[in-house]
Order: C-alpha cells, then sequence, then structure tokens
C-alpha cells in the first residue's frame, strides 16, 4: 500500500522542478548514449552519400562511407550500429538469392566495419524485402506469402550474416517458427554467441514508407504485410509472439514501430523482463523533422522528449536514426 503524503502546503512538489541540477537528481528515467543503435542504408558504388528524399538528413552510404560512419558512431559512443541494404533492381528476384549471398552489400559492409572499427557491434536485418521482386518479407507462391518456405530462405540468410561477422542478427519478417529455426541453425554452424534480437511485435503500420523508400522497396510491393505482421489493434497477441520468440531462442526482443506502441514495450518489460528494445521508425523520425524544419516545434526537445519516452516505457536500448545527433547532445 502506498504511503499517506503529507498535504499542501508540508508537500510542494515543485520543489524538486527549481532548477536543472535538482530535476536531474530526482529524474527517474535517463537515456544514456549506451541505448542506442544507429540504423544505417548502405549501397553500392564508392564515396557516395545519397540522401533519402523522406527522410531529411539521412543517407544512403557505400560501403566505403558506411565505415565511416561506424567510426563516428563508435567515437560518439553509440553501442551498435544496424545495417540495411539498398538493392539494385537487378539483385530483387523471386528466389530472394541475394539475400544470402556472400558478397551481398550487407555481408560487405559487415566485413569492412569489422576489420576497421572492430570494437562497434554489428546488427543486421533478417528480411527477405530488399532481395524480392513483389517487396515482402517472405517468398510469395501464388500471390500469397508462404510461411515454412520463407523460414528456410531466412535461415541462409541468416547464416551467411553470421559468417560475415555480425554481433546481433534481427529477424523481422515475421514468420511463424523462424527464431528456433535460425538459432539452432546457428548452434549447428558454431555461431553460438550470436544474439538474436527478434522483432517480436511488428505490426503492420502506416509509419514505414520512408524506410520503403530508403531500401528501394516502396514501388515494388504487391498488395500489403497484414497477413503476417500484427494488426494494431491487438496487444495480447503481442505478449503471445514475445513469449514464444524467447522460447525459441531470442536473446532480446523488440517492439516495432515505437511510440504508437508505447504501452506494448511497457507490457512486454513487466511480463517477461527480457531486454527490450524499441524501432522509432522512419515515420517518426519523418514527422519530427519535417514538423522541426517548418518550425512548428523544437527539433532537438522533441527528439530528446521522444527517446526519453521509450526508456519511461521500460526499453533497454532504441534503434533511430536521431542516434549521433542525441549522443552529441548528451555528450
Amino acid at each position: 500500500m502506498r504511503p499517506t503524503q503529507a498535504a499542501f502546503p508540508a508537500t510542494r512538489l515543485r520543489r524538486t522542478r527549481r532548477t536543472p541540477r535538482l530535476r536531474a537528481l530526482v529524474a527517474e528515467t535517463s537515456l544514456g548514449v549506451g541505448d542506442l543503435i544507429w540504423p544505417v542504408f548502405v549501397r553500392s558504388g564508392e564515396n557516395i552519400e545519397e540522401p533519402v528524399r523522406s527522410m531529411p538528413g539521412v543517407m544512403r552510404r557505400s560501403v566505403d562511407r558506411v565505415v565511416e560512419a561506424a567510426r563516428e558512431a563508435a567515437d560518439l559512443g553509440i553501442s551498435a550500429i544496424c545495417l540495411f541494404p539498398y538493392t539494385d533492381t537487378a539483385g530483387r528476384t523471386a528466389d530472394c538469392a541475394e539475400a544470402w549471398n556472400p558478397d551481398n552489400l550487407s555481408n560487405r559492409a559487415t566485413r569492412a566495419i569489422k576489420a576497421a572499427v572492430p570494437d562497434i557491434a554489428i546488427m543486421t536485418d533478417v528480411a527477405l524485402d530488399p532481395y524480392s521482386d513483389t517487396g515482402h518479407d517472405g517468398l510469395v507462391r501464388d500471390g500469397k506469402v508462404v510461411n515454412d518456405d520463407s523460414v528456410e530462405a531466412l535461415v541462409k540468410q541468416a547464416l551467411s550474416q553470421a559468417e560475415a561477422g555480425v554481433d546481433i542478427i534481427g529477424p523481422s519478417d515475421m514468420m511463424d517458427g523462424r527464431i528456433g529455426a535460425i538459432r539452432s541453425a546457428l548452434e549447428g554452424a558454431g555461431h553460438m554467441d550470436v544474439l538474436l534480437m527478434s522483432y517480436a511485435a511488428k505490426y503492420a503500420s502506416s509509419f514505414y514508407g520512408p524506410f520503403r523508400d530508403a531500401v528501394g522497396a516502396s514501388g515494388a510491393l504487391i498488395g500489403d504485410k497484414r497477413t503476417y505482421q500484427m494488426d494494431a489493434a491487438n496487444s495480447d497477441e503481442a505478449m503471445r509472439l514475445i513469449e514464444r520468440d524467447l522460447a525459441e531462442g531470442a536473446d532480446m526482443v523488440m517492439v516495432k514501430p515505437g511510440m504508437p506502441y508505447l504501452d506494448i514495450c511497457r507490457r512486454a518489460k513487466d511480463m517477461f523482463g527480457a531486454p527490450t528494445f524499441a524501432y522509432q521508425v522512419s515515420g517518426e523520425y519523418a514527422m519530427i523533422m519535417a514538423a522541426a524544419q517548418n518550425g512548428w516545434i523544437d527539433g532537438d526537445r522533441a527528439m530528446a522528449e521522444s527517446l526519453i519516452a521509450f526508456k519511461r516505457a521500460g526499453c533497454d536500448g532504441i534503434l533511430t536514426y536521431f542516434a549521433p545527433a542525441i549522443a552529441r547532445s548528451l555528450g
């Protein structure tokens, strides 16, 4: 039972808000540079930084420039960099074979970063949409995204990433059973130290549009992803998915998108106590940046406020395109 609080004026809650140092002294939640994972887009070529039109300040980078980004992240104290490839049209096929090509963009970037910046953790995405001619996260048969054949392909993709040297594999596809299959394959191949951060509660969201522009999947997507990504109306289902993925061998779980689903973050942390992450997705980033550029909000304050919300909701870390900016702000 909560103890009785003295009545006003003996209790004046504003006393602890009087100065910045007093506010810091009683702050219930903190955000640190170590909480951040920076998503970065990699493309072919050399010495290229290509702006993503719908994500102000975000670039598609050639491998050499991704290495520079990784070095910047390490210097800022950011924990990990997460790679997402922009695959040329020729690499997008029905069988998605480029996904497990040892020399695909993601794997080349992983090896280059490991050689130049060995201390930063590298996270990669396991899903077929950057390599699919339909833009879907799994294989398509007769107009439907099939589950079990997709899992077999995802296992091959995860193994190729582990061979390249990644630290964290992030299955974002939402196929049933893929965490258990990937974990078993990693163990069997001797990659027992590779972490799995499962996109366990990934919703079929309207907030992904700019990301699909960034990886070149917008024009390719046929139909939508509601047969395998979650319904925004559901919360209990998210707990079932998280429980299943932890039981199958996930080390960490993710909720995506972030801010519209802070209740899911809180429930997940309270119910399971596992390392819990949120992805502040492209649409969330783009809205803040667009409003800031129009002078409608204070962009720096909105950035910081949005990120502390994830920590307050129980998240251990956040994938965010704001990572370098907030890291510099935190000093």
